[in-house]
């Protein structure tokens, strides 16, 4: 498996999928890349580089009086019919001086000028936006995540490596709901919650950034990219969660994170919802349906919030598209998929209910091994696990399984659609075709097995 998180160096320049998960550098800026927004501890050299871009130009400096001294009748002008413009209400305040007379006559009446006095126009600002009012309800609720890990490479052998990322305060008592992909390099490998040794994971509270806080890793799910840390705090600010299931294309969408890690905390872009269900498959094979808007993200906002106008979570930034000339293609889990999952997660530490086959396939199968051997399409059991579903409904390895529950199976993908739209527990008809084996008659045969779902707890 493909390793999508960018940390090691040989993958770095790697570009086998159109999509990945965005790290905190950005691969070859030609490409069409799915990114993590999961910074990698390599945001201040970006910082540097952008220091010495045409962007960041130090040197720059004010233009000479006499150049200035011209622009002045310009900008009084259009000061002048903005205030007109926006009858009072879009805040200015400018300052200049004036001749003793107007245009060679003599002053209008009403207003005295003296030689060298100095004139002052205020418009007042009575306006306050939805993402003033957005930043100062959430932000409080929007932390930091650090990960510490340590890195085996076969060249360099062990290092240090660093990660930073966002996350949301779910409860007062101390959880915190983030991406799986940004705890993942802490992780043990063991599939399970356990921290790998010499790792360590780190909430920062954004009124507390140099009192970080060690968590706990309560559950995670890499099938969503939802994780669950918990620390020891009480009375948090919690973040109050939306019905993503009422959000419409268009709607104002406020993101707030950590983009380019610790250093841009509590960062606020704005925009709008782009599109709804949008089907991404991952270079793990990890399909999601997510919420696509235009609001910036950026590496270190994977775990941070998508809300409303009104402060309300609708969505989990997780991903986006990035490469030279894409901008504003950002996507988010929806809100009420994740509050699923997090429940899930905190009762059990892994996701109840989720089906299980027991089975390892062979992807090699397909419809031109299946013709060429004469057998049907389908999919093909490579191993079947001990005490599994499909060990007690009577799955053979080399086994071709061709229908779940009557529906036409021909593919992985398929047999994953079909088996999601039950719960563990639920029975269901398997149709297999069972190949003869040596000493048996030529001729195949299909069979019909009666098949209780087990449940996924990985």
């Amino acid at each position: 498996m493909d390793d999508y998180n960018g940390n090691n160096d040989i993958n770095r320049d790697r570009q086998e999928n159109r999509w990945s998960y965005t790290s905190n550098y950005y691969p070859n800026q030609n490409s069409y890349t799915y990114q993590r927004y999961y910074d990698q501890n390599r945001y201040q050299d970006r910082y540097d580089d952008l220091k010495t871009s045409a962007f960041y130009n130090e040197s720059y400096k004010k233009p000479a009086k006499g150049k200035l001294k011209g622009l002045i009748a310009p900008m009084l002008i259009v000061a002048l019919i903005s205030s007109l413009l926006t009858g009072g209400i879009v805040g200015a305040y400018f300052t200049y001086g004036l001749p003793e007379t107007y245009s060679g006559a003599a002053n209008p009446p009403g207003n005295t000028y003296v030689n060298d006095s100095i004139r002052q126009i205020e418009i007042i600002d009575k306006t306050t936006s939805a993402e003033t009012v957005v930043a100062e309800k959430v932000s409080p609720s929007i932390v930091g995540i650090s990960i510490t890990y340590q890195y085996n490479d076969r060249f360099f052998g062990s290092t240090q490596n660093k990660g930073q990322g966002s996350g949301i305060i779910y409860s007062s008592d101390g959880y915190i709901i983030t991406n799986n992909h940004v705890i993942e390099n802490a992780m043990s490998g063991s599939g399970g919650n356990k921290i790998a040794p010499n790792a360590k994971i780190e909430v920062i509270l954004p009124n507390q950034v140099d009192q970080p806080y060690e968590a706990t890793v309560v559950g995670r799910d890499s099938k969503t990219d939802i994780a669950i840390l918990k620390i020891n705090v009480s009375e948090l600010p919690a973040a109050e969660f939306g019905d993503s299931d009422e959000i419409k294309v268009g709607q104002k969408a406020i993101a707030i994170g950590n983009p380019a890690g610790l250093e841009f905390m509590g960062s606020v872009t704005s925009g709008i919802i782009s599109g709804l269900n949008r089907r991404i498959e991952f270079d793990d094979g990890t399909v999601l349906k997510l919420i696509q808007t235009d609001a910036a993200i950026n590496p270190g906002n994977s775990g941070g919030a998508l809300l409303n106008s009104e402060g309300k979570v609708i969505g989990i930034n997780t991903s986006k598209i990035g490469g030279a000339g894409y901008e504003g293609l950002g996507f988010a889990i929806p809100s009420n998929n994740a509050v699923e999952i997090a429940e899930s997660l905190i009762k059990s530490g892994y996701v109840t209910g989720r089906p299980q086959i027991g089975i390892v396939v062979d992807t090699r199968f397909n419809s031109t091994i299946a013709k060429s051997n004469g057998v049907p399409e389908g999919i093909l059991v490579y191993e079947v696990e001990p005490l599994s579903a499909a060990f007690m409904a009577g799955v053979k390895t080399g086994d071709i399984i061709t229908q779940f529950n009557g529906v036409d199976i021909k593919s992985f993908a398929e047999l994953e659609a079909e088996k999601n739209k039950f719960k563990a527990g639920d029975k269901v008809k398997l149709t297999v075709y069972r190949i003869p084996q040596k000493g048996e008659p030529s001729q195949g045969e299909y069979l019909t097995l009666d098949l209780v779902l087990g449940e996924d707890k990985g």
